[in-house]
This record gives structure tokens, C-alpha cells and sequence, in this order.
């Protein structure tokens, strides 16, 4: 059974930093791209950062860019979200997904397993 966990969230003050983690097991990554995306009850989900599945390619969305850095290691079937300078509206619950489509993108349609992802809160 495909499985997707994330961990690495958490409570951390404005200015602060976390690293998130995703984990698979049930597959490889190691042909898949992948996405984080992000919800709070004030918005809609949104992609956060993707990285194709040969990591040559990483998308971020403009709020993240700079701030926030997506690596994947496939020897480890992990994919990970550096996310630095946090701000208050980085609160959120975050998600990884995995998708076969030929580019990554920020679309959650594009995606085909998901994790039930994990609470970051920044706040002082």
C-alpha cells in the first residue's frame, strides 16, 4: 500500500526554522515528483514547492521563494522542505504528494497519493 508520512512539524516563532520530512513506503519516489502544499482554516490549499522526480527541476510559489528550499533524497525515499524566515502566514497543516505527470507543478490535481500531513505553527 502506497504511504506517504510527514513529520518535522511544530510550534516555532516568527523568524524561526523548521525542516519537514516525507516519507515513503509501499513504493519508491525515485520515478515520482513531488509536492508540498499547504492549508489553513483561512485559506485554500496551496503548492507550496515541487521538485521533479530527477530533482532537476524546483518550483516555488512566490511567498515561499528564498525563504523555503525542496530537496528529495531517493536513496532514502524521502523528500524534505527547508523552510527558513518563517512568518505568521506560514501557519498552516502541510502536505506532501506524489505524482507521475512529465513536469512538477503546484496543482493538486496533478497528484495522486497524498500524506495526511503535519501542523506548523508560527507564532511567538
Amino acid at each position: 500500500q502506497l504511504q506517504l508520512v510527514e513529520s518535522g512539524g511544530g510550534l516555532v516563532q516568527p523568524g524561526g526554522s523548521l525542516r519537514l520530512f516525507c516519507a515513503a513506503s509501499g513504493f519508491s519516489l525515485e520515478r515520482y515528483n513531488l509536492g508540498w502544499f499547504r492549508q489553513s482554516p483561512w485559506k485554500e490549499r496551496e503548492g507550496v514547492a515541487c521538485i521533479r522526480s530527477s530533482g532537476a527541476i524546483k518550483v516555488y510559489v512566490a511567498s515561499v521563494k528564498g525563504r523555503f528550499t525542496i530537496s528529495r533524497d531517493n536513496a532514502k525515499n524521502t523528500v524534505y522542505l527547508q523552510k527558513n524566515s518563517l512568518k505568521p502566514d506560514d501557519t498552516a497543516v502541510y502536505y506532501c504528494a506524489a505524482g507521475r505527470r512529465i513536469l512538477p507543478t503546484l496543482v493538486a490535481d496533478h497528484y495522486n497519493s497524498w500524506g495526511k500531513g503535519t501542523q506548523v505553527t508560527v507564532s511567538s
